[in-house]
């Protein structure tokens, strides 16, 4: 049994209902010894360290996950690189020579740089930069930079669409989404709202684009040709708003990440909400696994991991919360189960997994 798998069986050990079964158990045979049931494992959380951390640490926004190399991206903007962690290995390699710029927010100074990192076609890894506001293309294996293209605005997130090989890249400073070829990374569209785009997720099959309005409290559907706004749903997240989305293409279920919870929509069904649950406060971006229709979130105020499955009518149901550290968030989940956060302030990665012995 994977350690995933073997989650299951922790939620039944901690009060869910037994399995159903059609017939009775075995009696054992006289004078043998039942075999114990197998525990469910322990996860434990550990680190692993990031290159060129400084008092302040390694500042971190999204991660991504590439399945093809399986390596965690990891743009560590203040140290003007992006981390790629092998994960099999735990080998740490470097895309340097990033360019950073200082800021002032709020009264702090702090320096930016390298924040997003988006799966594209075979051999390529988008990288947005905020330090200089571009986005550049970086073979995933080589880890050479190619194309790159400036905006006139600080992008946030980055996402590959394969259905129209487009890159789109959220710029909430100035309420839009900028929409890039995939190739040259030539700007071929501005797509303007009434709020600031927070969070992204691209449909292929029924050719849509999600995106939330954070300062709106509302999820939109965005038609891939037109690239008009087709579908506005409430999401009930409050003032603080929306954060990051994922696609459930199997189930047509959207998942929509709040502060302190997830929620579930029916992309059948006008966007209504069929399931959510609470998952502590300080969430941001999280992860899911169509594999086996489990949800990773990471709770940065809470300082823990909520793990639930999804099932076919998007019911949310809890298998696991595991602690973490106070500020890791953000996690993305690997092809063998194990969940990388950001730890911005640690200068690391949080790592969630079985234990071993």
């Amino acid at each position: 049994m994977s350690w995933l798998g073997a989650m299951s069986a922790l939620g039944t050990a901690c009060g869910g209902a037994p399995p159903s079964t059609s017939a009775p158990a075995a009696t054992p045979a006289a004078g043998a010894v039942p075999a114990a049931p197998a525990a469910p494992p322990v996860l434990v959380a550990t680190t692993v360290a990031l290159p060129g951390g400084t008092p302040d640490g390694v500042s971190m926004d999204y991660l991504l996950y590439n399945p093809r190399t399986n390596t965690v991206w990891v743009p560590a903007g203040n140290t003007a690189s992006v981390d790629v962690v092998d994960v099999a290995t735990g080998k740490v390699s470097r895309v340097e020579g990033f360019v950073t710029r200082e800021v002032e927010r709020g009264g702090v100074k702090r320096l930016i740089g390298p924040s997003a990192a988006a799966l594209g076609d075979t051999g390529t890894v988008y990288v947005g930069n905020r330090g200089d506001s571009s986005v550049c293309a970086v073979d995933e294996k080589s880890l050479a930079r190619g194309a790159c293209a400036k905006l006139d605005q600080s992008p946030d997130g980055v996402a590959y669409v394969a259905k129209t090989k487009e890159v789109w890249v959220t710029t909430p400073r100035d309420k839009a989404i900028r929409v890039l070829d995939g190739t040259t990374l030539v700007q071929k569209a501005r797509i303007e709202f009434e709020g600031g785009p927070e969070g992204f997720a691209a449909d292929n099959a029924r050719g849509r684009f999600y995106t939330n309005l954070e300062d709106k409290d509302v999820t939109l559907a965005i038609d891939l040709a037109t690239r008009k706004t087709v579908a506005t749903w409430k999401t009930g997240c409050g003032e603080d708003g929306p954060r990051g989305l994922r696609l459930a293409d199997a189930e047509a279920i959207l998942l929509v990440a709040c502060t302190g919870k997830l929620e579930s929509l029916d992309l059948a069904h006008d966007g209504n909400v069929v399931g959510s649950i609470d998952t502590g406060e300080g969430v941001d971006d999280f992860d899911y696994a169509p594999g086996d229709h489990r949800v990773y979130v990471g709770a940065a105020k809470a300082g823990k991991l909520t793990v639930a499955t999804l099932d076919a009518k998007g019911g949310l149901t809890l298998i696991a919360t595991v602690p973490t550290k106070e500020g890791a968030r953000n996690g993305v989940v690997t092809s063998d189960g194990r969940v990388y956060l950001s730890h911005a302030k640690g200068s690391e990665l949080v790592v969630v997994g079985p234990e071993h012995h």
